[in-house]
């Protein structure tokens, strides 16, 4: 029996509907036949409409009703949206944390290779997690903050240390054992995934790497990080300036890791755009997701860029389990 792939349709006030449509006319049929899709079948319906596409979608039970790749198979949410038009937030609220769970659910099953979360906004999450990535990794009870965002392409990856919080708070996140645990498990499922052992480059934390000033973060968390991680046997270098590595460097890496969210995520977007995917590395499962948001600008305006969820599902038909 072929293996799965699950795909949460996500925030319901997004552009999630209109690249659902656009991978689904794009992926071929036989990929067709391993997907799934966690919705609420009304509003799937609705939204298409609105957007004046034509697709065969079917309700099923399970992800053991098969066809021949001819309808869009949605594992139907019970779900009473009051008006499929204008969504009150305790709705979504409790929409997108009921797709999550079942996702993850789902996930655990050894016929699923993986599952793929469009985009949702985080503050439909409980308060207690940053994004998904958090989300995911306490349904997994992961303790030590191993869990890892990695943002790929086929070029390179990069790695924030802290995912989706405040400038302000990032000093106060950033320890010795986060970077050792996330570093590691970096290293671990690049082995496992891609067959190889990645160059890492970690980057400072100040302007110049406060020029390795006594009481910086280089000094004091970074360096004796990397050190650490270096001597049992991770090919990493670095404390590296972040204003310079991807002007001259990053060709030279796997992966760049920096200590917040926009220091690699913002050079990275701009070099390679919507060709990136996130992944969630340290989870039981593979858990990938579109690497931009909601798009709120552009909903129902047919200008979504479907690409990060169509290379989305070509990596978890490749590499899921």
């Amino acid at each position: 029996m072929k293996k799965k792939i699950i795909i949460i349709s996500g925030e319901p006030e997004s552009i999630n509907s209109e690249i659902i449509f656009k991978s689904w006319k794009k992926i071929s049929k036989k990929l067709k036949k391993k997907i799934y899709l966690i919705s609420n079948y009304e509003l799937l319906v609705n939204q298409f409409k609105l957007l004046k596409y034509k697709i065969k979608i079917k309700k099923v039970k399970n992800i053991y009703q098969n066809d021949d790749g001819e309808f869009l198979k949605v594992l139907d949410l019970d779900f009473n949206f009051k008006n499929l038009s204008l969504f009150k937030k305790k709705d979504v609220n409790k929409f997108i944390n009921k797709s999550l769970n079942l996702g993850h659910e789902m996930a655990l099953k050894n016929d699923v290779k993986g599952i793929i979360n469009c985009p949702i906004n985080k503050i439909h999450l409980n308060k207690k997690f940053y994004g998904a990535t958090e989300f995911f990794a306490s349904k997994c009870s992961i303790k030590n903050n191993s869990e890892v965002m990695l943002i790929n392409s086929k070029k390179m990856s990069v790695s924030p240390i802290t995912t989706h919080i405040n400038i302000k708070n990032v000093s106060k996140e950033i320890t010795k054992n986060i970077i050792i645990n996330k570093i590691k498990t970096i290293d671990f499922y690049f082995k496992s995934l891609f067959k190889k052992k990645p160059r890492i480059a970690l980057l400072g934390l100040n302007p110049h790497n406060s020029e390795f000033k006594k009481n910086s973060e280089e000094n004091k968390i970074i360096i004796p990080a990397l050190n650490k991680v270096k001597n049992i046997g991770v090919n990493i270098s670095g404390p590296f300036a972040a204003d310079t590595i991807f002007a001259n460097n990053y060709k030279k890496f796997d992966v760049i890791v920096g200590m917040y969210h926009d220091q690699v995520l913002a050079p990275f977007k701009a070099l390679f755009k919507f060709k990136a995917i996130n992944i969630t590395l340290g989870l039981k499962y593979l858990r990938i997701s579109p690497d931009h948001g909601t798009a709120s600008d552009i909903i129902g305006k047919n200008k979504a860029n479907p690409e990060s969820l169509l290379n989305c599902i070509h990596f978890i038909d490749k590499y899921g389990k």
